[in-house]
């Protein structure tokens, strides 16, 4: 998996999706651009899961559980 962050991969797929919105695009190219945003798509669920998991965390050691 390539190496960017959250922020590039997210603006990069809404640029993607406004190209293919735009219906300018040839069948060709479609396929390629629709691979690129499966890409993206899974680089940012990876940074939001990895996210979410670190927050939880964070909380939990702020917020210990009796026993």
């Amino acid at each position: 998996m390539e190496e960017i962050n959250y922020t590039q991969a997210f603006e990069e797929l809404k640029a993607l999706v406004a190209e293919m919105e735009s219906g300018e695009i040839s069948i060709d190219d479609l396929s390629q651009k629709v691979k690129r945003a499966a890409v993206l798509i899974k680089i940012c669920k990876e940074k939001l899961s990895g996210t979410e998991k670190d927050v939880k965390q964070i909380l939990e050691d702020l917020n210990p559980t009796e026993e």
